[in-house]
């Protein structure tokens, strides 16, 4: 539809769908801003910025992503019915998918502060927002005066059925075993995170060359609205030249550096660069230095120590092969597990790889702990939580105590990567949440929460399919020359140039995580890293089988207890009662949590053996079914009839006990023979679906020696009428056998 406002729009097809951009309609007060739409689902996203009055000595980009409800024609279900407070965890997800491919793309000393909003403002429910928000936020900043070397381009890659798929629907990515979301620029991969069903390397190394070919076409599109319609690009500062300072630096703590970078321990190492550093400044301060009066050449002292600190460790694994703790490029540090630590925890692990040391807890719950949270596809449920926490004292700082998104970033990566090895649903019904405390964090401590999980997991006797490791893997990067580096430390991380998380089990890949700060990565790179990785992650497999070979073979005692009973449908309203009288009642008693499907399917947890036999007995109650040939004692009179009486079995299971059947003599009366209230011993001689009779006639028979005999006790088949009979019997109920027990009831009372 064309639009009355004025406006330049595009279209590319990727993937067998176009994609709409344009730009001129909306946000115009903004430096840049870009309607992205693909179907239903439309984005828009704006790129400002303004100058800082002084450095703050890192570039201050922010990158917001929020779902308006009403993209979806929902009213939010907070408290306020509006869009407040902290981001979702999905909303922050998409923050972080945006943010790093994006922040590598900005100019080396540009340090204004930019920030980036993407909305979703509307919604069809079936192409995804994150992928247009990542181009979006590309295309605005392209277009806007921001010095940005884009543009980046994003996309979702599923395989489905062996073949793969570009941008999915929600309807298409039924049945995929890998959905990864990239973002690529023209030459190269620049960010890629997902999840797989036990992938292997070379499929996936496939994906994303698929993947990047795939995606030219947005690419084009951006480049040709840039060009149509895009702001000149503000002027970037040339950086400042300190070289002469870095020279007297270098020259005067050259040997103290590079002794204080082979230090293996952190903070030992931390402590030596401290000293290294003192000893470089006075050096600069003292009197005769060409620097101590240079206030501009002190503000770069800082960032000359850490470009001759890059250099250093650089340099020396380049030329030498030996990294920072004296191990080669391949090696995995050494892995140190110790299972049960907490004794009342359901299952706990203390997992250390190097310096880098978590506990890692599982907990077992009812249906009732599921997440329940408000989304633009409506309420969504989960099954299965892993909350990542790094506590200040990690890394010996004092710092607020907040959860960051990096910590939402790295626990979601963790539950992508153990996700495909749970058991199903319908086998295992319980809710899970394991928590990974970082107690000491030198590299990888996300890696050690997928390798804590799983063992957690397996020491609570969850019974996994297959165990689960994860490593990160750094890079650096020298023109053509480049080396791979395995379990990478927290220092590598920093001075490198690729941090590749890589999660799965010794048959695929089930998560995998990459972050660069260059400006792509060919194929053979990745490549090389997927299969090193491959390598490092079958060792650490079998460290932690040394550790926990298998799931313990019971679930922990302190974990709930469960089982499940089947009902009749009917007799759910009688369960949970008016106003959930009953069920609330059996919860309050036991302590048990009660789940009740429509099927009859009903779910019961409890907090001990005990309790679930209670709760048990007490949902059962509810659905009594009589027993065939089964005597039933001191069986109230609930009803008294003309042709017999309704007594109770049990309760809400009652009977009829035919005249018939009341006595081994004649009762000619049934009200003179029995009265409401009395009670009896009976035997239920018939089941009939819902209908069930009874006899005290048998077991006086019984009581006299004997046999019941079910065919005399059975009703005889009626012959069929002759429609021009109309003499005789016709009600029934005249006479011997009275019409052969019409009244039976029909089961329990409701």
């Amino acid at each position: 539809m064309m639009s009355i406002f004025p406006c330049t729009r595009l279209t590319a097809t990727v993937g067998g769908k176009d994609i709409i951009v344009e730009t001129g309609r909306m946000a115009n007060q903004a430096d840049g801003s870009v309607w992205i739409q693909c179907g239903g689902t439309v984005v828009l996203v704006t790129a400002c910025s303004q100058v800082m009055e002084r450095d703050l000595g890192f570039f201050p980009l922010t990158v917001e992503y929020s779902e308006r409800m009403y993209a979806a024609g929902r009213i939010p279900g907070s408290f306020f019915r509006r869009e407040i407070g902290r981001p979702s965890e999905r909303e922050t997800l998409v923050c972080r998918l945006i943010d790093r491919p994006m922040r590598p793309m900005f100019p080396k000393g540009f340090r204004d502060e930019v920030q980036v909003l993407a909305s979703v403002i509307s919604s069809d429910q079936e192409n995804d927002s994150d992928v247009l928000a990542v181009t979006g936020a590309s295309l605005a900043l392209g277009l806007s005066s921001i010095p940005f070397n884009g543009p980046v381009v994003g996309g979702r890659i599923a395989r489905v059925n062996g073949q793969f798929l570009l941008n999915p629907t929600k309807k298409e990515m039924e049945g995929t075993e890998l959905n990864f979301v990239i973002a690529a620029s023209k030459d190269a991969v620049v960010m890629v995170e997902g999840e797989a069903l036990f992938v292997p390397e070379q499929v996936v190394a496939e994906a994303l060359a698929w993947g990047h070919k795939e995606l030219q076409p947005l690419l084009e599109v951006q480049e040709k609205l840039i060009g149509m319609c895009g702001k000149a690009k503000q002027a970037v500062a040339a950086p400042k030249d300190y070289s002469a300072l870095k020279a007297f630096v270098e020259k005067a703590v050259k040997a103290d550096l590079q002794a204080a970078l082979q230090v293996p321990e952190k903070m030992a190492r931390k402590i030596a660069k401290k000293a290294v550093k003192e000893k470089a400044l006075a050096a600069v301060l003292a009197e005769g230095s060409p620097f101590a009066e240079d206030q501009e050449a002190l503000g770069g002292f800082g960032e000359v120590l850490s470009e001759l600190e890059k250099a250093y460790v650089r340099t020396r694994i380049h030329k030498e092969g030996l990294r920072i703790d004296g191990r080669n490029t391949t090696t995995v540090r050494p892995i140190t597990i110790e299972t049960g630590i907490l004794p009342r925890a359901h299952g706990s692990v203390l997992f250390a790889r190097g310096e880098t040391k978590s506990l890692v807890v599982s907990t077992l719950g009812s249906s009732t702990d599921e997440q329940r949270m408000d989304s633009l596809m409506g309420d969504v449920t989960k099954k299965f939580m892993l909350h990542y926490n790094f506590a200040p004292f990690s890394v010996g700082e004092v710092k607020p105590v907040r959860v960051s998104r990096r910590e939402v970033g790295h626990g979601a990566l963790a539950e992508k990567a153990l996700r495909p090895i749970l058991p199903a649903g319908t086998s295992f019904p319980f809710t899970l949440r394991v928590v990974s405390e970082t107690l000491e964090s030198n590299g990888s401590s996300s890696m050690a929460a997928v390798c804590g999980g799983c063992l957690s997991l397996m020491d609570a006797g969850v019974p996994v399919k297959a165990p689960v490791a994860g490593i990160a893997m750094g890079l650096i990067k020298e023109g053509d020359e480049y080396i791979v580096l395995t379990d990478i430390l927290g220092d590598e991380d920093a001075l490198g140039d690729m941090d590749f998380k890589i999660a799965g089990t010794a048959e695929g890949l089930t998560a995998v995580q990459m972050d660069i700060k260059i400006s792509g990565l060919s194929m053979e790179i990745m490549t090389k890293a997927l299969n090193q990785a491959r390598e490092a992650r079958l060792h650490i497999l079998g460290e932690m089988a040394k550790a926990l070979a298998a799931p313990r073979p019971e679930l922990s005692k302190y974990a709930p207890q469960h089982c499940s009973v089947d009902v009749n449908p009917d007799a759910i309203r009688l369960i949970i009662g008016p106003g959930g009288k009953n069920i609330k009642a059996i919860t309050a008693d036991t302590g048990a949590s009660i789940d009740i499907d429509d099927s009859g399917i009903v779910a019961i947890f409890a907090p001990t053996m005990e309790a679930l036999e209670r709760a048990k007995a007490a949902v059962l109650a509810f659905d009594q079914r009589a027993d065939l040939g089964k005597n039933y004692e001191n069986c109230k009179v609930v009803k008294v009839l003309e042709i017999g009486c309704i007594v109770e079995l049990a309760p809400n299971l009652e009977a009829l006990v035919h005249v018939s059947q009341l006595d081994t003599s004649r009762v000619e009366n049934v009200a003179d023979f029995v009265k409401l209230g009395d009670t009896m011993t009976v035997k239920v001689i018939e089941v009939n679906g819902d209908r069930v009779r009874a006899s005290r006639k048998v077991v006086l028979q019984e009581e006299q020696g004997i046999a019941w005999n079910p065919e005399e006790t059975a009703r005889p088949a009626r012959p069929p009428r002759d429609r021009n009979d109309r003499g005789g019997d016709r009600g029934g109920f005249r006479g011997g056998d009275r019409g052969g027990d019409r009244g039976a009831p029909r089961g329990p009372r409701r």
